[in-house]
């Protein structure tokens, strides 16, 4: 544990496994011929059957499966990779688990002055909006301190990743589902330009979100009255100067009120920015600097402040897909097991608990939140995963952080075929080449179903009416009862 860790660490609430939740592999089925409106579908979608892979089978593994098709074929997950990360964290961790910011000092506090530095050591929190960080220096200025004569520390060092190129993964460095994790998270290392249409009819109001200290952005653009079609390229925005974001272009009234979100353009300083402007909007004064550092060992926190409870921001991860929060979380099981948050530490944390509770070889993980060209997974590994969680204690608080179907989150344009909405909870996934969905069906029998969809293939975005297909078919029930046996997939 890395000094002053043990001091600052809590104590993890581990759920463990129930006797009739172990799942254990058995001899897989034979390929099934695919039902008939599933392959008018994949016909229809110009994907070819060895495209995708297709399971429905029963929630408990008490009956024979329905679908198994390519079930055991090694393909990129996606996002549906969160669901492993996702519900490993809710036993390993606990569902009411909190990430906690301390807040420590090394110098007295007089007359409205700290005679000193101001520490905050990030843990994690995948949820250190800009909200959370006013309320967190609110409460250093409830404690007496106007003006701090020395620096704002900001300790990052619970989590080791070396070097970071948010641009990596595709090219594109300023799509905020490249943001990139960090011990100490602000706002999504992100930044928000909200573009607001003023009365006058001639300019639309930009605002950054959060600000961020030494950062300039035009205060209004042009309006037009232009349709409101690709506003963003229509602004002909310049990211290229960092601290000076440029709009050089106009904004279609036509579009009303919009947030653009972005990767912050300087991620290694946009926690110290958005720090400093924060602090200074609310009448703080600084005699040095906002800056990376340790926070000296033995010191004890004045103040901490506590994030929202683990299953909250499950919920978050899986309804809306966020990677960043993901790895922030996948990190966070290396940290609280072996003291440092590493990649390598939390593959391998995650693949001990994939082997101890679900008794099987693990998939191939990578940073926790399927943003990856290494995830490797098989439709009968994910099926025995969501069937173990099933049984599990932990199942409504997982079962909900699910998207909706036709709903909510990025299923809301999913399984939405007349009668199918709202029965089915399903993770989506998506990349190029790479497109799906993962979870439960509640079928028109009361039976709950596990599916499975993956598709990587260079046209894989084609397969959603084949999803939406399949639900249908799944809410639909089988035409007689289901063969009785156990599941191939697992085994109570």
């Amino acid at each position: 544990m890395l000094a002053g860790q043990a001091a600052l660490a809590q104590p993890v609430a581990t759920i463990q496994p129930t006797t009739q939740a172990t799942a254990q592999p058995t001899t897989q089925p034979l390929p099934q011929p695919l039902p008939a409106e599933i392959d008018a579908a994949l016909v229809r979608a110009r994907l070819p059957r060895e495209a995708v892979t297709l399971v429905v089978v029963d929630a408990q593994g008490k009956a024979a499966p329905r679908l198994w098709h390519r079930a055991q074929a090694q393909v990129n997950p996606a996002s549906i990779a969160k669901l492993a990360t996702t519900f490993a964290a809710l036993e390993l961790l606990g569902p009411a688990w909190t990430w906690t910011t301390p807040v420590l000092v090394d110098g007295p506090i007089r007359d409205g002055v700290l005679q000193g530095n101001l520490y905050i050591k990030g843990q994690g929190d995948p949820r250190l909006v800009v909200e959370r960080l006013w309320q967190l220096l609110r409460r250093v200025q409830g404690l007496g301190v106007r003006r701090i004569s020395g620096d704002i520390v900001l300790d990052r060092s619970a989590f080791q990743l070396g070097p970071q190129d948010p641009a990596a993964f595709d090219g594109e460095p300023l799509k905020a589902y490249n943001a990139q994790p960090d011990a100490l998270l602000v706002n999504y290392r992100a930044i928000v330009l909200h573009l607001t249409p003023l009365g006058t009819g001639q300019l639309a109001a930009v605002q950054m979100e959060p600000s961020l200290a030494g950062v300039e952005v035009p205060a209004n653009v042009p309006l037009t009255n232009a349709a409101c079609g690709d506003w963003r390229a229509g602004l002909r925005a310049d990211f290229s100067q960092p601290n000076r974001i440029r709009l050089d272009g106009t904004y279609p009234a036509a579009c009303g009120p919009r947030a653009w979100p972005l990767a912050a353009p300087e991620p290694a300083s946009q926690a110290a920015r958005a720090v400093e402007a924060l602090w200074r909007e609310l009448g703080g004064q600084l005699g040095g600097q906002v800056r990376d550092g340790l926070a000296p060992a033995g010191l004890a926190p004045v103040i901490s402040l506590e994030s929202p409870a683990l299953a909250e921001v499950v919920r978050d991860i899986n309804k809306f897909s966020n990677n960043v929060m993901a790895q922030q979380l996948f990190l966070t099981l290396s940290l609280q097991q072996k003291g440092s948050g590493t990649l390598v530490g939390s593959r391998e944390v995650l693949r001990q608990w994939w082997r101890e509770r679900l008794k099987d070889e693990p998939p191939q993980f990578d940073n926790g939140s399927g943003l990856s060209r290494q995830e490797r997974v098989t439709a009968a590994q994910l099926t025995r995963l969501l069937q173990y969680a099933w049984v599990s204690p932990l199942m409504p608080e997982f079962i909900a952080s699910l998207p909706v179907t036709g709903i909510d989150g990025t299923a809301r344009r999913t399984g939405a075929s007349p009668g199918a909405a709202g029965l089915a909870h399903l993770k989506t996934g998506s990349l190029r080449d790479v497109a799906g969905v993962a979870g439960y069906v509640h079928a028109a029998d009361g039976r709950r179903y596990v599916l499975v969809a993956i598709a990587n293939h260079p046209d894989a975005g084609a397969i959603r009416p084949v999803v939406d297909a399949l639900v249908a078919w799944t809410v639909g029930g089988p035409a007689t009862a289901p063969t009785a046996g156990t599941s191939p997939a697992v085994r109570r």
